[in-house]
């Protein structure tokens, strides 16, 4: 930094004072590299079946214990510029398909390493980027020829099909219960399609985690359940209608927010009673349009629920807005704001509302068989709490990645299989080019060995004997051997039937190079001074009371 006497030069004169600037190849070019080789090898530890775990505490001292990159990637708050780029891409990938986040920000990590190999070697960025385009377009050409014949004609209410096709996503976030759950998703998910599959609400699968138990006391069950009891004293009802108001069921509802003056004992016993009357009369008439279940998305009152259950009727409280909304969609009824009579069309529908017990914990389940527009609820169990959030995300998975078939249910082979074959399509390729990118196309086929070798190293095998043989054997055309992690050897994966949604490979892949050219197009760096103010000393602690 300049001194305050001395006259400012170079782009120094131009900027406020306190900003950084840096340039070059060594400044930017390399940091952004190693920045984001820094994150994917976070990452890369956790790709596959035998990923391992991260413990990741967040700014709330929030416990994740995880190998869902997708979850691990949010919670870090990576600082570096560079190194969110790569976050981005994960997290697009995410949105798109709802797996495959690991996949896309390892394999840019591994891009970027062999990219700075290249820049050491004296290759301009730009070749390489030009190098990179390249590859990645022969890249997706390939993968449209590995894709497995007569893939595309799947049915999603097919329940084979549909495990064949989601093992290998849940398989990754949970090695060894994949058979169980994925039976659990597949049914869930077929349960909920519509007759348009491409229509296929990911919201329609809910997950309720309840503790205790293990993983074989888990079941579907059709229509929602909620964390809570029923507030009055029936619990259980069959075939009834549902009028749901969101603004609660309450005295309040008598609209007397003013003042009143009053003199005299008698006056104030009939103001009273004329509270209560307007009450019962409002609860009289919800009554007599015929609804059996009172649901209330804010507190219910005392007196209010004392003329429900005179009248004979269901409440129940649903606190958050958005079960609340669910539940409308469930049961098609109409939120109203208040307390007030229901038209016919308003009211909703159940086939029965119990309460049950599982597990210790008192839920509420209202079942809806017959709807279009039901929800299905995986109910997990489990002994701890990060048990149940990792379960949970295995089940994201699955049901995302059921979404991604309806939309596209094109496979290609698991376990490194596909990854290999583009290594050794992608080097014949760029045997072909002549210039300076051919060096790039090589490098990026040779990142594609990332994926065998992590999967290898994670299940503790010999990376480098696995990678030959994979070599030698799709060399001699067996364009489906994989790794087969359980016997650590390397066979085709139609035995073992592990297979990869081509639409995921195709977004990670696509997401990664996209990444990777736009963190290799930078070549200076100009951060201006961090705003903000005097530092303020941090809170002090609560006390525990």
């Amino acid at each position: 930094m300049v001194g305050m006497g001395m006259p400012a030069y170079g782009i120094q004169s131009m900027l406020k004072e306190g900003h950084k600037h840096l340039s070059g190849l060594d400044e930017a070019v390399l940091k952004n590299i190693d920045a984001c080789k820094q994150l994917s090898q976070i990452t890369r530890t956790s790709l596959g079946p035998n990923g391992m775990n991260k413990m990741v505490i967040n700014h709330l001292d929030k416990l994740f214990v995880t190998n869902d990159a997708a979850t691990i990637v949010n919670e870090l708050e990576v600082q570096h510029p560079a190194a969110k780029i790569l976050v981005l891409a994960g997290k697009a990938q995410q949105e798109e398909i709802g797996d495959g986040a690991n996949l896309c920000v390892s394999f840019a990590g591994e891009l970027l390493q062999n990219a700075e190999e290249l820049i050491r070697m004296g290759l301009h960025p730009s070749e390489i980027i030009i190098g990179y385009a390249k590859a990645i377009n022969k890249t997706i050409q390939v993968l449209e020829e590995l894709v497995e014949a007569g893939s595309d004609t799947m049915d999603v209410r097919d329940t084979n099909q549909v495990i064949s096709r989601m093992k290998a996503a849940v398989a990754s976030k949970q090695f060894g219960l994949e058979d169980i759950l994925c039976c659990l998703i597949a049914q869930a998910c077929i349960q909920v399609c519509p007759k348009n599959p491409a229509n296929f609400n990911v919201d329609n699968v809910r997950v309720t985690k309840l503790l205790g138990g293990g993983l074989h006391d888990s079941k579907i069950v059709r229509g929602m359940v909620l964390k809570s009891d029923a507030v009055g004293s029936i619990k259980r009802i069959e075939k009834a209608k549902v009028a749901v108001f969101a603004g609660g069921v309450d005295t309040s509802a008598t609209e007397t927010k003013g003042t009143v003056l009053i003199h005299s004992a008698e006056q104030l016993e009939n103001y009273a009673r004329t509270e209560e009357a307007k009450v019962e009369q409002l609860i009289k008439a919800v009554a007599e349009s015929g609804a059996k279940v009172i649901v209330s998305g804010a507190a219910v009152g005392e007196m209010a629920l004392h003329f429900c259950e005179r009248y004979k009727l269901m409440v129940l409280k649903i606190s958050s807005k958005f079960e609340l909304r669910r539940f409308c969609r469930t049961t098609g009824a109409v939120a109203l704001l208040k307390l007030s009579p229901p038209n016919p069309d308003d009211l909703g529908y159940v086939d029965s509302i119990s309460v049950e017990e599982i597990g210790g914990v008192r839920v509420t389940i209202a079942r809806n068989e017959e709807g279009g527009n039901s929800v299905s609820t995986v109910v997990l169990r489990g002994s701890t709490d990060s048990i149940l959030d990792d379960l949970e995300r295995a089940v994201d998975d699955g049901v995302n990645t059921y979404k991604a078939m309806c939309r596209d249910s094109r496979i290609v082979p698991g376990a490194a299989a596909t990854e290999i074959e583009l290594a050794i399509r992608l080097k014949e390729f760029s045997l072909k080019e002549t210039g300076l990118d051919q060096y790039a196309i090589s490098k990026f086929a040779e990142s594609f060995e990332m994926v065998p070798k992590t999967l290898a190293e994670n299940a503790g095998l010999n990376a480098m004997e696995i990678i030959s043989s994979l070599y030698a054997e799709h060399a001699s055309g067996n364009a489906r051997v994989g790794i087969d992690l359980e016997e650590g050897t390397c066979k085709d994966v139609s035995t073992n039937s592990i297979w990869d949604l081509y639409i995921t490979k195709f977004f990670a892949l696509k997401f990664a190079a996209d990444a990777v050219c736009t963190v290799l197009r930078v070549d200076q760096i100009i951060m201006a001074k961090p705003a903000g103010g005097p530092k303020r000393d941090a809170p002090a602690g609560m006390d525990e009371d």
